[in-house]
């Protein structure tokens, strides 16, 4: 089934949000962009390892992904037309509170400041979900949600194999079971347009960095946690990190 023109638009749609000077100088690898100036660069020696522009990067990556997509699964709980999207919608909830739970816990220690929204480009995607209604959504959801999925999975193992920092390896090990098996509930529910998705996933747009950065947090703000609402049967469980004396 194909994505009408309109639908595949909207994959990509940008929101207008102004960005401060503070975010200026935020970590900008948030789309399948590479923002970094250096990402093999170390920024930081911690006691589980040295930390790269690129493992900072990864972790407000993480956190931002969160941001979307655990609205998206919330609205697929309540505006999905078929199980499969329900189910779907109970996985990115599950999956991210417990991928946020794990960045929430790492970050501190290794002096990354977390988002508490989503970049503008993220922000585009879940607007496109509120407006959607019936069949659309359904068929919405699943192709935007398996195109950004599908781009991430390659950044993430290219993570693990490349990081020397443990907290960063596991929470590699961790986003990429959780990728992959929020891919394959995408997949389940017959909605995924193949050769739309594969063409988008290997011809990204160049998107300006302010379009895939998150706005950065003002200063002192409690960083968000993202918890499941008490009628889900989603059940974030973090991986547990090593004690570090």
């Amino acid at each position: 089934m194909r994505m009408s023109r309109n639908a595949a638009g909207t994959v990509f749609v940008v929101s207008s949000l102004t960005l401060t000077l503070a975010a200026l100088a935020y970590p900008a690898m948030l789309g399948v962009q590479n923002a970094s100036s250096s990402p093999s660069r170390v920024i930081a020696h911690t006691p589980t390892g040295p930390l790269t522009e690129a493992d900072r990067d990864f972790v407000v990556k993480v956190r931002s992904a969160g941001l979307w997509e655990f609205p998206s699964g919330e609205l697929a709980l309540t505006k999905g037309t078929t199980q499969p999207v329900r189910t779907a919608g109970e996985h990115l909830i599950s999956g991210h509170a417990a991928l946020d739970a794990e960045c929430r816990l790492i970050a501190p220690r290794l002096g990354i400041t977390l988002p508490n929204q989503a970049s503008p480009q993220q922000q585009g995607f879940v607007a496109t979900l509120t407006a959607d209604h019936g069949k659309q959504f359904d068929t919405d959801l699943a192709n935007i949600l398996r195109v950004t999925h599908g781009q991430i999975f390659p950044a993430v193992a290219k993570i693990r194999a490349t990081t020397e920092n443990s907290l960063v390896r596991e929470l590699a090990d961790q986003a990429n079971d959780t990728v992959l098996d929020h891919i394959s509930v995408l997949e389940k529910t017959g909605l995924v347009d193949f050769d739309s998705v594969l063409f988008q996933e290997t011809t990204p747009p160049k998107l300006p960095a302010g379009d895939v950065t998150p706005p950065a947090p003002p200063r002192g703000a409690p960083v968000v946690a993202l918890t499941p609402p008490a009628n889900s049967s989603a059940t974030p469980t973090p991986t547990p990190s090593p004690t570090v004396g």
